[in-house]
């Protein structure tokens, strides 16, 4: 329990278990090549989804993430920080830090983040 709790406090964002629609698309490429995924949890800088393909470390994605309340998705650019292969299904999760973002969807970010963490749970 103590490693958890060190990575825990070594975290710049409180991270928030989250299935939402992910769509993505390598920066350097072209629009119609968007693939869609899930969430597996969000914070205020970053994501992290699964996907079948290999996406190589430092690699700029545009990724928009679809948030119920939100008539829109949010739009970021963000890079890969880490990616490790899940030997069981060959796929890779990948967890992307967000680079770009306008005020207005790190907003609609921040607040989902808040508004489905235990009111009760420390934040420091």
């Amino acid at each position: 329990m103590e490693n958890q709790s060190n990575v825990e406090d070594k975290r710049r964002y409180k991270r928030v278990e989250s299935v939402l629609p992910v769509q993505f698309r390598n920066l350097r490429k072209a629009a119609d090549s968007v693939s869609g995924t899930l969430s597996h949890n969000l914070s205020e800088g970053g994501v992290c989804f699964m996907t079948k393909e290999f996406i190589s470390l430092a690699c700029r994605l545009v990724v928009e993430i679809s948030i119920p309340t939100l008539p829109k998705p949010i739009k970021a650019i963000s890079k890969i920080a880490w990616i490790k292969k899940i030997p069981t299904n060959n796929q890779y999760m990948l967890g992307n830090q967000f680079l770009e973002m306008t005020k207005e969807d790190k907003a609609h970010v921040v607040n989902f983040v808040n508004n489905s963490t235990n009111p009760n749970s420390s934040n420091i």
